[in-house]
Parts: structure tokens; sequence; C-alpha cells
């Protein structure tokens, strides 16, 4: 299986944010916010893998700036990691105020995605290229995180199996 490029399988969405996403005072709600994440990490994954992606983790969501009804909510979704059937995808998340042009970074996302096969099991995906120094030094803390995610698992197992004897 050829590896493919950070580049490959890059997605961009954008969408206005509008009163239905927001509170009474005009702040759209993180939910929203989490849910765009989520659609822009899960389409970045089936383009690098070509296949129906389940998400297996939100590892980190970050809400730096408020976004508010009336914005232009962009959000950039690129892979950082792959291992053998899970991606990483990273996403940033911008707002501009389409009549002064100002835009501002509100959020970075750390998703994961599981890719399926035809009977909705985990397959392997192709490896992650990296080509700039940026990209591999997202890749190197990706893999950290990974590392902090499975031994994170492998306590919750123990702990999970410890408290039902």
């Amino acid at each position: 299986m050829s590896g493919k490029t950070v580049a490959e399988s890059r997605v961009v969405l954008s969408q206005l944010m509008m009163p239905e996403h927001a509170n009474a005072r005009g702040n759209v709600h993180g939910g929203e916010i989490v849910k765009l994440a989520d659609n822009a990490g899960a389409l970045a994954a089936m383009r690098h893998s070509r296949r129906h992606v389940v998400t297996v983790a939100i590892d980190s969501m970050t809400f730096l700036e408020p976004i508010y009804v009336g914005n232009l909510v962009t959000l950039e979704a690129e892979l950082t990691y792959v291992g053998r059937t899970s991606m990483e995808v990273r996403v940033e998340v911008t707002a501009e105020d389409v009549v002064t042009g100002r835009s501002t970074h509100t959020n970075t996302a750390y998703l994961v995605y599981v890719a399926l096969d035809e009977n909705k099991r985990p397959c392997p995906v192709p490896p992650l290229i990296a080509e700039t120094e940026e990209e591999k030094a997202r890749m190197e803390a990706a893999r950290q995180r990974q590392a902090y995610r499975l031994a994170q698992k492998a306590r919750e197992q123990q702990s999970s199996v410890a408290s039902s004897q």
C-alpha cells in the first residue's frame, strides 16, 4: 500500500453561523463547533483511507475565542498521524467577521478515526508521508499523543478489570 501526503487528504469547510447555532446572546454553541470539526476530520480521514470511518476519540478541543452569529467559520482538517487502522486529524477553526474581514483562530481539535472495511471491521490504511518540517514535527507530536492514548486505554482497562473483581 503506497503512502499519501498530508496535502492529498486536506479538507477545508466553511459555514456561516446562524441564530439556530447559538444561544440567546449570539454565542455559537461549542457542540456546533465540535460537530463541524468531526465532519471535517472525518472527510479528511475518508480521503486518506478511501474508506468509511468512525470517530473513536476527540482527543482535544480547545476553545480560545468565542464564535458569534454572523461569523463565517472555516475548518481546515489534515492528517497528522496514521497507525495501522487509525488516523489522527488536526482541525484548525477560524471565525471571520465577513463585514470587517477580521479573522480569529478560535479552536484546534485533534480527533481519531478508524477506517472500516465492507464488513464494518477495522482495516489497514495507507501510510502518511510528511513533506515539510512542520508536517514532520506535527507527526512526531501526534505519535506522542497516540502513545499517551494507548497507555491511558490500558490503564482504564486495568482499572475496569480490577473494579469488577
